[in-house]
C-alpha cells in the first residue's frame, strides 16, 4: 500500500504532478463519434461546437478490422481542430484487447497535449486504474506533456459495481465513472436486451380492491438503473469525482431519453453519453438547471446570509441543508452560464421576474 503522502506523486521520473482536485467543466453530454467513419469525422468541426465534451470512439460500435483506422483518423482530428472550449476524449479498447497498449501508446505521444480525458471500459477494480495510471505517467514524460491526462471508468460489470469506491478513489487521475448498462446487464444475467432505459416487465402493481380481487389495477413501470446510479453518485462524491449516465440506445424515443437522464441529473450526475446529434439538446435541456429553479436558489441565497439559523421565503422553511442545495444549483448554473450564452440570458432574465 502506498503512503497517503505519495498518493499525489508522479508514477514517473518527468511526468507532470497529478491534479489534487479535479476540475468541474461542463460536460453536460458526452459525444461520441467513430473517427474510422468519414462522414462523421467530415462533421467534427461543426459538432464539437454544439457539445461539451466530444469523444472519439475506439472500442464497442468499432469493428475489429477498423481499429487502427479509428485510432489514426481520432489522431489526424486532432492535430487539424481547434475544439476551443470543448472537451476531446477518447475511449480506448479494454484492458484485456490487443488494441488497448497501441492505443495509449499512439494517442499519448501523438495528441496528448489535446487529450483531456481517457475513458477505459469494463474497469472492475483499483487494479484496473493503476497499471493505466503508470503507463500514462510515462507516456506523458516520454511525450513532455505539462499536464496530466485525467481517467473515467466506465461501471458495465458486476464486479466493477462491487469494487466502485475503491475505483473512484484509485488515482488522483480519476475525472469520473459512467453507467453502462448494457454490458452492465449482460454481465448480471439481467433479462434485458435494451441498452438503458426501463422494461415493461419491471414494475408495482397497485393493491387488490376490498372484496373486488379482479378489478383491473394500476401498474407503474420501474428504474431498473436506480440502484446503480445511487451507488455510483455516492462513490463518486465521497472522492470529488463526477457520475454520468451512459448511453440511451433508442434513438427514435427521444421523451423516454430525456426521462432517463432526467432521473440520473436528480440523482447527481452531471452527465449523459450522446449517441445521435438528437440526443444533445436532450441533455443540454437536462443537465442544465432550470431558470425558475436557479432564480429560487439565489433568492435563497441571498436570504440566507451566511448560511446559517433558517427563514421563512414564500412559506418554505429555509435552513443550512436548504442553502446547501441551493448553492449546488447556483454554482453549476454559473460554470454553465460561462460557456452558454442562451443559458446565461435565460437565467439572468429568470431573476429579474
Amino acid at each position: 500500500m502506498r503512503s497517503p503522502k505519495d498518493f499525489f506523486r508522479p508514477l514517473a521520473v518527468g511526468a507532470p504532478t497529478p491534479v489534487r482536485e479535479i476540475p468541474f467543466r461542463p460536460s453536460r453530454m458526452i459525444h461520441f463519434f467513430d473517427p474510422s467513419n468519414e462522414k462523421m469525422a467530415a462533421k467534427v468541426p461543426s459538432i464539437a461546437a454544439q457539445v461539451d465534451v466530444l469523444l472519439g470512439n475506439l472500442e464497442d460500435a468499432v469493428q475489429a478490422d477498423r481499429k487502427e483506422a479509428a485510432r489514426d483518423g481520432l489522431v489526424a482530428i486532432a492535430k487539424a481542430t481547434d475544439f476551443g472550449e470543448t472537451q476531446l476524449w477518447t475511449r480506448i479498447n479494454s484492458l484485456d484487447s490487443p488494441w488497448v497498449l497501441d492505443d495509449l501508446l499512439t494517442l499519448v505521444t501523438e495528441i496528448g497535449h489535446k487529450l483531456d480525458v481517457i475513458m477505459v471500459p469494463k474497469v472492475e477494480g483499483a487494479e484496473d486504474i493503476h497499471y493505466v495510471d503508470r503507463l500514462l505517467a510515462q507516456l506523458e514524460a516520454k511525450a513532455g506533456l505539462e499536464r496530466p491526462i485525467l481517467v473515467h471508468a466506465i461501471l458495465e460489470t458486476a464486479t466493477g459495481v462491487a469494487n466502485v469506491e475503491e475505483i473512484a478513489g484509485a488515482s488522483p487521475r480519476m475525472q469520473g465513472i459512467s453507467l453502462g448498462p448494457a454490458d452492465l446487464a449482460a454481465s448480471r444475467r439481467m433479462k434485458t436486451t435494451r441498452v438503458g432505459g426501463g422494461h415493461p416487465g419491471y414494475l408495482v402493481r397497485e393493491d387488490p380492491r376490498p372484496g373486488d380481487t379482479d378489478a383491473p389495477r394500476a401498474t407503474h413501470q420501474q428504474d431498473l438503473w436506480h440502484y446503480t446510479i445511487a451507488r455510483m453518485v455516492d462513490a463518486c462524491a465521497a472522492h470529488g469525482i463526477l457520475p454520468y449516465y451512459g448511453p440511451f440506445g433508442d434513438i427514435r424515443d427521444t421523451t423516454a431519453c430525456e426521462d432517463q437522464f432526467r432521473n440520473a441529473f436528480l440523482l447527481g450526475c452531471v452527465g449523459a453519453w450522446s449517441l445521435h446529434p438528437v440526443q444533445i439538446d436532450i441533455a443540454k435541456k437536462v443537465f442544465s438547471p432550470a431558470p425558475a429553479e436557479v432564480a429560487w436558489a439565489r433568492k435563497v441565497i441571498a436570504a440566507m446570509g451566511d448560511g446559517t439559523g433558517a427563514v421563512m421565503i414564500d412559506g418554505k422553511m429555509q435552513d443550512d441543508a436548504t442553502y446547501k442545495q441551493c448553492q449546488v444549483v447556483a454554482t453549476l448554473a454559473d460554470a454553465l452560464a460561462a460557456r452558454d450564452p442562451e443559458l446565461r440570458d435565460a437565467y439572468a432574465a429568470a431573476e429579474k421576474e
